[in-house]
């Protein structure tokens, strides 16, 4: 976005260097920035925004953040959207579902163009993201507001599941139950969520962006919001956070051959067994030893059956629940409203050209990601594009066996995070403008790790002395 008042940047200027904003434009920013967590917080809150009544405000919002983002963008200057890798295979996915509605393909029309819609709310909250969550100090207020309701939903998560007997928020009695925790009706759900979350707390604390208390503080938001993925129950969820550790360590030990973050690791990890042992609650560990596939592997057989019938455009988004009975290979007097496997029904509902555009868009998120994610230690949009990387994987592992994607809460953070992780940096400060074009100018040499920490205390200097 670019208006009057932009500072003008030479057209040589590295790619993420973009000019500052004016002051005007930055407080409609934050608006917007707040209303898209006000949105996730209250999907998240609203049952995983499953019901009709919740989906409905879930996407009405949307719909506001992008009149108001589109309303500032005419107002205060032309048009114009960051080089954002993930826009083209969304902008293709969103055209793939038109056609189906237009050449009536969907085998139920109503619910692929229900399902559209919500793709859409989707994929504006997905901009919102990318285009307003890109300034560094930006990136580390949402990082920071995403730690605190994190660390105060699993904490309102645990107080529940201990007192509150089946209840939501103590009073409500869901009409169908399930195994409950949180404010979701299925304990994968939320299992879901904090996968996406507990990345941020985790990276902080490994960091050198926080000191003392505040570091020693997030560490154990980290630890409460992992030992909930345990208490809840969810062999998905616990296999896809130690997957999470895993590459952590993994991305850790290649990029910076430094093997203070695996210590780390093995210490958040005996934190997390300490908090569960003193809870009680060691035994739900015992479920990692039942990892059965049972009715799951019938039905994504049963999917790959259907697949075969329409394999290019599939046979609809959200038409997997009208279809499946048809298919379905095994007796059971339960409703299959899903695949418990996004992938399969995926790969139904869209075909090989949806699955196609599925893999372009992971493509294009870990390939334009990982690289700003190797400054985590001491940028926050590093530990942010990390932190959202992570999260990203440990769901998209959890998907092979549920389905977090369905759910529009987690969708939308799902989606909100992949534009964190693959968003250019919007601007740099003046003084690393000038540092890196002058880069630029002899021959584009990296600067040598030593130095990138005096330029780091540096830069903390500067904000200190523009304080006083």
């Amino acid at each position: 976005m670019k208006i009057s008042s932009y500072l003008i940047v030479h057209t040589t200027d590295p790619i993420g260097v973009e000019p500052r904003l004016g002051h005007e434009p930055r407080k409609l920013q934050w608006v917007l920035v707040v209303g898209l967590g006000a949105l996730l917080i209250f999907a998240v809150l609203a049952f995983g925004a499953v019901q009709e009544w919740s989906t409905f405000v879930f996407e009405a919002g949307a719909a506001v953040l992008f009149l108001a983002w589109a309303g500032e963008q005419v107002a205060f200057g032309r048009v114009k959207l960051s080089r954002n890798p993930l826009y083209a295979p969304a902008l293709f996915f969103f055209v793939l579902l038109v056609a189906q509605l237009a050449t009536h393909i969907s085998a139920y029309g109503y619910v692929t163009k229900y399902g559209l819609l919500l793709y859409v709310s989707y994929g504006i909250v997905l901009l919102i993201a990318a285009e307003c969550i890109r300034e560094e100090d930006a990136r580390k207020k949402f990082a920071l507001a995403l730690i605190v309701f994190g660390a105060l939903y699993a904490f309102f998560a645990l107080a529940q599941g201990l007192t509150s007997h089946g209840k939501f928020f103590w009073v409500y009695t869901p009409r169908f139950h399930g195994a409950i925790y949180g404010s979701y009706v299925d304990h994968d759900h939320y299992a879901g969520l904090m996968e996406m979350l507990v990345p941020f707390p985790l990276v902080v604390s490994m960091s050198h962006l926080l000191r003392g208390g505040k570091r020693a503080l997030v560490a154990f938001c980290a630890v409460l919001m992992a030992s909930t993925i345990f208490l809840s129950g969810s062999r998905g969820g616990m296999l896809s956070f130690v997957l999470e550790i895993v590459v952590f360590a993994a991305l850790t030990l290649l990029q910076r051959r430094n093997p203070r973050v695996a210590v780390g690791m093995v210490a958040v990890c005996g934190l997390i067994l300490a908090f569960l042992v003193f809870l009680g609650k060691g035994q739900v560990l015992g479920r990692l030893g039942d990892l059965g596939p049972g009715i799951r592997l019938n039905i994504t057989k049963d999917c790959l059956r259907m697949f075969s019938h329409r394999p290019v455009w599939g046979w609809g988004l959200g038409t997997f629940p009208t279809v499946y009975p048809s298919y379905r290979s095994f007796y059971t007097n339960l409703f299959v409203n899903e695949a418990h496997n996004d992938y399969a029904q995926l790969l139904v509902e869209t075909g090989i050209v949806g699955f196609g555009l599925m893999l372009w868009f992971l493509v294009r998120l870990y390939r334009y990601g990982l690289p700003t994610s190797r400054r985590w230690e001491f940028k926050w949009d590093g530990a942010v594009s990390l932190a959202a990387l992570l999260g990203c994987t440990g769901l998209l592992l959890h998907s092979f066996v549920d389905f977090n994607l369905q759910i529009p809460a987690n969708a939308a953070l799902f989606y909100v995070l992949c534009g964190l992780a693959a968003s250019p940096l919007a601007r740099l400060s003046d003084s690393r403008r000038s540092r890196t074009r002058g880069d630029a100018e002899n021959g584009g040499r990296r600067t040598p790790p030593v130095v990138g920490y005096f330029e780091f205390a540096g830069t903390i200097l500067g904000y200190w002395v523009k304080g006083k």
